[in-house]
């Protein structure tokens, strides 16, 4: 309905100051009416609903379906065990599954955008939850819309309401529209200029007012309404205000949000992989299972009891832990990030950061420091120290570069682009301030700056004349310019003068200086940007950020390129690059002129040796993440400008910057850095490479374990011989091994000299690639191996004892007898338990001894080990449990027999570390050499 209001009739109803906004006061108390401004998210699960759904699993049916026939059959403890197996199941699930939501709350608060407001006349930066009806919301380009408002000031203002209206081109908007439900009336002459009260409220007839009293209620198209912005659309150029009229789920997208009843998560490539994986897994196992139930029955064993042991072997043999592991594995590391200043807003890229062979990175902020400093000047056609800018025929230079600027220096407060600010800096120092200037000579107009044009251009009312100032690149500016400004006299520009400019340009640029240069223009006619007047520019020093230079040195160690891209000058950029350890020689730059004039397949050729990419375009830079993907690459590039959201998009890994970046650039990419920081994209890709090892780690000990619990039961029935194992056992060792070891490898901190001193890893590459298959089949049957071993020393003993022959047969009479085979079994069970627990230490790293780990890292580790232990213990000698297994007491020279073969796993271990020492290091050596053979290319 605002759309069909005045600015002035609006703020009347909103009770608002167009000038000073609302009083903090104020803005409290409808903050406490009418909440937080957010969207209604969907409700969140009871703690019954998901324990409910962890039960919600067809291998749960089938162990409850166990748990009836057990307790038909009268075998109570059976039954209970299973039951408790069940629940403490579904309850680890519920605490993973707690664990993740908080892990994405916090990301939630993290990324939640902000908005810059005017309050009791200031403007202030504050959550855009907090934006409350009437408050005055200040846009510019990149932003994203925070609130639904109805504009009060537009210049040149464009905004994209695709999610809105589909329209996918930008919209131009304009304060003094005023939307009267007829065509006829069509949009305001005043479209694309500064609005202001009076525009808003002229330009209708008395005919016009009564035709709009009788259509006002005709509904307004959204993508009609010049003069509203709606929540969650984005701003693409220009700037403007407006007032806040509808906030939360009172705005159009809220509105819609409240149609949508539930949202779904997206599973990761990783995930999908897995549950692949788990299906083949949980097919083999029941027609393994299947086949061990049809032997018993040839061979005319008990078959309730078989069936209840097939039914839980199925169960043990499905890695069901593997998904909560994967799930709180990435959650965890997700919150591991944030403690390293990076936002994981898809999930996704965390896997695919292990992968990244290319990194394209911006320089500004990101490679430097991003604090601008103006090192020289250069005006009156010579190079000027700053202490000489106090003079008053410098008075123009500092004007121009203090009015043609959007940034704010207040105080302590310092909002804007740092090449802005730093100009702010330099004209503070001598006592000229933007905001006491602009009251002197008000700004009526502006051309916002975009990389096209390559500057921005202010119109400011001086007496009775209108004065521009236009700043941006030299040589575009220089293209614009028929004057240049003489010790305070416009006089017509000469070649010679020019020459003397683009000499400076080169001579700032060679010292790695960033130029900017400031032109004006009084009056006159005809285009705005034309005929303009050379005051002066500026060279200005961005340093290197010196924890840059390692991170580039590290990436080239761990066979990852670094790509510098950047909008500066070319010698600029060589020297950062050099400084760096990016490049070496002028020949591994290039243009990006030279890039649109290049044929694919040259271009593509090229990518080999450039690692610097200077003056590009947004489409430059598309093309260049393009280019290393079609070499096969994955590709890594950072950015924080609207016009870096299309390469953001184009790579596999899109990495905005969190403080200086705009929303369009945040909502186009994967991940955000908080701190702007390059060397923050090493300890990302680090993480990337330490979740997928760790997943891998549980994947193989999952497997490897549930593998040798099938081959103990299957290679001992399928001899004629007893169960070794009890389904109470089997599910018993499944709840001790499937959930904290599991975990601990899951969470476990690697070695990160050890991580990037490898290449990237193929992103097709199976979880079984280098060795994987062999080694869970390897410890798969050492474990069954050990406790078929387990199981036979008790029959042997007594075969020995009566002397009789060593056959199956015999093994067969001799585990007839009850308590025989009681105690066969709990050595078994004991040996089964342990040497799981054992094997997942060695499993924390396939290439380190165990004597030379950390082992106080994975305090996790050390728990699960402690735990799982005292629970075997327990299970074999506190009597009611004995009772419920039916397990044997143990004596201590019994335990530490049984002990030494359950360690079979860590002795394997070690003596392949042994026999593979020479070739893990030919290995580091030869991925080392990869590395450096990339780098050097």
């Amino acid at each position: 309905m605002f759309e069909s209001k005045s600015i002035q009739e609006t703020c009347i109803q909103l009770d608002s100051d167009i000038d000073k906004g609302l009083t903090e006061k104020e803005a409290a108390r409808r903050y406490q009416e009418y909440g937080k401004n957010e969207l209604k998210e969907p409700r969140k699960k009871t703690v019954i609903e998901s324990f409910l759904e962890q039960l919600n699993d067809p291998l749960i049916y089938v162990l409850l379906a166990a748990a009836i026939i057990s307790l038909l059959l009268h075998e109570v403890s059976d039954a209970v065990i299973i039951a408790i197996v069940v629940f403490m199941n579904a309850i680890v699930g519920m605490i993973q599954e707690g664990k993740a939501q908080k892990a994405l709350d916090s990301l939630k608060k993290l990324t939640s955008p902000r908005a810059y407001v005017i309050r009791e006349g200031k403007e202030r930066e504050i959550p855009a939850s907090q934006l409350v009806v009437g408050d005055i919301v200040c846009l510019d380009a990149g932003c994203q819309v925070p609130a639904d408002l109805r504009l009060t000031r537009t210049s040149s203002l464009k905004v994209e309401e695709s999610a809105l209206t589909g329209e996918s081109l930008p919209i131009e908007k304009d304060a003094a529209f005023i939307a009267r439900g007829a065509a006829a009336f069509g949009r305001s002459s005043q479209s694309g200029k500064m609005s202001d009260l009076a525009a808003a409220d002229s330009g209708l007839t008395a005919a016009g007012k009564r035709e709009a009293k009788v259509q006002k209620e005709m509904h307004i198209p959204l993508g009609d309404r010049y003069n509203m912005a709606y929540m969650s659309t984005i701003v693409t150029y220009g700037r403007g205000e407006g007032i806040v009229t509808a906030t939360g789920m009172d705005t159009e997208i809220g509105k819609i949000a409240s149609l949508i009843n539930e949202s779904h998560e997206d599973i990761t490539p990783l995930q999908k992989r897995l549950g692949e994986l788990g299906k083949i897994l949980s097919l083999l196992s029941l027609l393994l299972c299947a086949a061990l139930f049809l032997i018993a029955l040839i061979q005319k064993r008990n078959m309730i009891e078989m069936l209840i042991t097939a039914i839980s072997l199925a169960v043990a043999a499905v890695p069901e832990g593997l998904p909560a592991v994967v799930t709180i594995c990435l959650a965890l590391s997700v919150t591991k990030m944030v403690k390293v200043h990076t936002i994981v807003r898809k999930l996704p890229s965390v896997e695919t950061l292990g992968a990244v062979s290319v990194v394209c990175s911006d320089k500004t902020g990101t490679l430097t420091q991003n604090k601008m400093t103006v090192e020289t000047c250069f005006t009156n056609q010579k190079m000027v120290g700053k202490k000489e800018l106090a003079r008053e025929e410098y008075r123009e230079f500092l004007k121009g570069m203090t009015l043609c600027n959007d940034a704010v220096l207040e105080g302590g407060e310092r909002i804007g682009d740092p090449t802005e600010l730093a100009l702010l800096d330099l004209s503070a120092r001598y006592g000229l301030h933007r905001q006491a200037l602009e009251k002197e000579y008000p700004r009526t107009r502006e051309l916002a700056f975009d990389s096209t044009r390559k500057m921005m251009s202010t119109f400011h009312q001086r007496g009775n004349q209108t004065v521009t100032y236009t700043k941006g690149a030299p040589d575009e500016i220089l293209k614009k310019c028929t004057g240049v400004l003489l010790y305070g006299k416009p006089v017509p520009i000469s070649d010679q003068q020019r020459r003397q400019i683009k000499k400076a340009v080169e001579e700032m640029s060679s010292q790695a200086l960033r130029t900017l240069a400031v032109a004006m223009r009084t009056g006159g006619s005809g285009p705005v940007e034309a005929e303009l007047t050379f005051v002066g520019m500026v060279g200005m020093k961005d340093p290197a950020r010196p924890e840059a230079a390692n991170a580039v040195e590290r990436f080239r160690d761990a066979g990852v390129t670094t790509v510098m891209i950047t909008g500066d000058h070319v010698d600029t950029a060589f020297a950062i690059g050099k400084q760096l350890g990016i490049v070496s020689r002028p020949e591994q730059c290039m243009t990006g002129e030279e890039v649109s004039h290049l044929p694919e397949e040259r271009f593509l050729k090229k990518l080999d040796q450039v690692r610097v990419f200077a003056r590009v375009s947004p489409e430059h830079k598309v093309r260049i993440v393009k280019g290393f993907k079609e070499k096969g690459n994955i590709v890594a590039m950072t950015g924080d400008g609207v016009n870096d959201a299309p390469s953001l998009k184009a790579a596999d890994i899109g990495i905005a910057m969190g403080m200086t970046g705009t929303d369009v650039a945040k909502q186009a990419s994967d991940i955000i850095l908080t701190d702007d920081n390059f060397a923050t994209i090493e300890k990302a890709i680090v993480e990337g490479r330490g979740v997928y090892e760790n997943i891998k780690k549980s994947v193989i000990f999952l497997l490897s374990s549930n593998l040798g619990e099938i081959m103990t039961m299957f290679l001992a029935v399928l001899c004629g011989l007893a169960s070794p194992l009890k389904s109470s056992h089997i599910l018993w060792i499944n709840l001790i091994t499937d959930s904290l070891p599991a975990l601990a490898l899951g969470v476990d901190d690697n070695d990160e000299e050890s991580l990037m001193r490898r290449p990237p890893r193929d992103p097709k590459e199976s979880l079984f690639a280098g060795g994987g298959l062999a080694c869970t089949c390897f410890y798969g049957l050492l474990i069954a191996g050990i406790s078929l071993t387990a199981f036979f020393t008790i029959p042997y003993a007594v075969i020995l004892e009566k002397q009789i022959p060593l056959t199956i047969n015999n093994f067969a009479t001799v585990l007839s007898h009850e308590a025989i085979l009681n105690r066969a079994q709990t050595y078994a069970f004991t040996v089964l338990g342990m040497s799981q627990l054992f094997h997942a230490v060695g499993m924390r790293d396939m290439r380190k001894s165990i004597f030379r780990m950390n082992h106080f890292n994975n305090k996790l580790m050390i728990a699960a080990c402690v735990i799982g232990f005292l629970l075997q213990f327990a299970v074999t000698e506190i009597p009611f449990l004995t009772a419920a297994f039916g397990t044997a007491h143990l004596s201590l020279r019994e335990w530490l027999r049984l002990g030494i073969l359950a360690a079979f796993p860590l002795l394997a271990h070690e003596l392949m570390i042994l026999f593979s020492f020479d070739f893990v290091k030919k290995g580091n050596r030869k991925h080392k050499l990869q590395a450096n053979t990339v780098s050097e290319s």
